[in-house]
């Protein structure tokens, strides 16, 4: 059985995913995982702008991972370059996270296998596991969703060959448009699967396709060696020299819901929680990064908490601060003006005393 592996999933021009071969662990799937690790998605509204770059998550808490290999993870082979800090936060409708890795600076452009790749999962069915990728026992012949119900997982995957620094991709109108999770343009894809042999791209599958589906996700990419601030295009690739030391950084959104009725998207609930993975390929040494040759933050799920608004939004300095000014000048001032009203009510309601003039005198 071949093990969970966030498979390169290689769009052809024709909108399905690429048939990869298979892979086989090398002896019994053995996993110590660290069942304490998680990631909080606080609620942060109006904070993150999607661009790739990091600055605005600076006062976002981050949770830290070792990236092991996923086919073995021996901590003898740990990425040697560090490891990798996951960010979240929500603002009620859509869900952001960053994915912050250090790495030398290494772009192809046209060639994935030589850029760096991440990938997101989710268990979307109560029986998917994180090994084997869903853990349906079925093979790609029989896997339907009638045979691998309650097996579905939930994919992003971003590979950066194709895509400009800075730059959004993932859903955009033409994919949608076809009602697939594809993006011709940056490879920035939304796929399902229930297990390594068993994944597609959204609305489609070995029963059809449906056209109701489409890529919720949208994303950018960004490397700290990077010199321009103002925006690339395409003619300026590789945008710096390879090889410069730095960090790359990965950016995501999506709603919180969907409007899959599929059972291919996983689905956020404020005050819940969701698992999940990551995922990163790396060219190590220059060498091209094989579908399984990657690395995760943990060899089970990770839990996500999505958090609800109140305590973050009290908590938060800054804003707490500015309202609190505003909020006691604006009592200060109706106070002022609820007591101004009550003197003059009270001098136009006071008795007058007006002498009494008998007729004969006037």
């Amino acid at each position: 059985m071949a093990p969970l592996i966030l498979l390169t999933l290689l769009v052809l021009g024709s909108g399905v995913t690429r048939r990869v071969s298979s892979h086989e662990e090398s002896g019994a799937w053995s996993c110590e995982s660290n069942s304490e690790v998680q990631v909080q998605a606080d609620f942060r509204p109006g904070v993150i702008t999607l661009d790739g770059h990091a600055d605005d998550w600076k006062d976002i808490d981050g949770f830290e991972f070792s990236l092991l290999p996923a086919l073995d993870p021996d901590e003898d082979h740990e990425y040697k370059d560090g490891k990798m800090t996951v960010k979240a936060l929500h603002d009620g409708n859509d869900i952001f996270l960053l994915l912050q890795v250090d790495g030398d600076y290494a772009y192809s452009k046209g060639d994935s296998s030589k850029c760096p790749s991440v990938a997101l999962m989710f268990q979307i069915g109560d029986h998917a596991t994180y090994h084997n990728m869903g853990g349906c026992e079925e093979q790609r012949g029989s896997c339907t969703n009638k045979t691998c119900k309650g097996h579905e997982v939930d994919i992003m995957h971003f590979s950066i060959g194709n895509a400009i620094p800075g730059r959004l991709y993932g859903g955009n109108p033409i994919d949608n448009g076809e009602g697939n999770g594809g993006d011709r343009f940056g490879h920035l894809v939304d796929v399902y699967a229930w297990n390594p042999h068993c994944r597609y791209l959204d609305g489609m599958g070995p029963s059809g396709n449906d056209s109701s589906a489409q890529n919720d996700w949208k994303g950018a990419w960004w490397h700290s060696s990077f010199t321009v601030h103002s925006g690339f295009v395409e003619e300026d690739s590789p945008y710096t020299t390879g090889g410069q030391k730095g960090t790359y950084y990965f950016e995501f959104s999506r709603p919180l819901r969907t409007m899959d009725r599929l059972q291919q998207d996983v689905q956020f609930t404020i005050g819940g929680s969701s698992k999940m993975s990551v995922a990163l390929w790396y060219p190590v040494d220059g060498n091209p990064w094989a579908g399984s040759g990657h690395y995760t933050i943990n060899c089970d799920w990770v839990s996500m908490d999505i958090a609800s608004g109140g305590s973050k939004l009290t908590g938060s300095a800054k804003p707490s601060s500015s309202w609190d000014v505003a909020s006691a000048f604006s009592l200060l001032f109706s106070v002022a003006a609820l007591c101004v009203a009550v003197f003059v009510a009270y001098q136009v309601s006071r008795p007058k005393n007006i002498p009494f003039t008998p007729m004969e005198n006037l």
